[in-house]
């Protein structure tokens, strides 16, 4: 049981790296969009129950507000 801990928490850290180097050459109105459809799939899905439906609202929604932070 150990070692599929030790590997899930490796495959984890793994995953994290890579998609965080996909993000070094976004700029930084495509890094508020990205973050804020992040941050909007999480609210969606805690608000709704975990439904999809609030899961793809949610990212969207806080995709558009990512996206209009901070522009000019």
């Amino acid at each position: 049981m150990k070692a599929i801990q030790r590997f899930m928490f490796s495959a984890v850290v793994a995953t994290m790296l890579f998609g965080l180097s996909a993000c070094s050459g976004m700029s930084t109105q495509e890094k508020n969009t990205a973050i804020g459809a992040g941050v909007g799939a999480i609210g969606g899905s805690v608000l709704t129950g975990g439904s999809t439906a609030g899961t793809i609202g949610g990212a969207a929604v806080g995709g558009i507000i990512g996206h209009e932070v901070n522009k000019k």
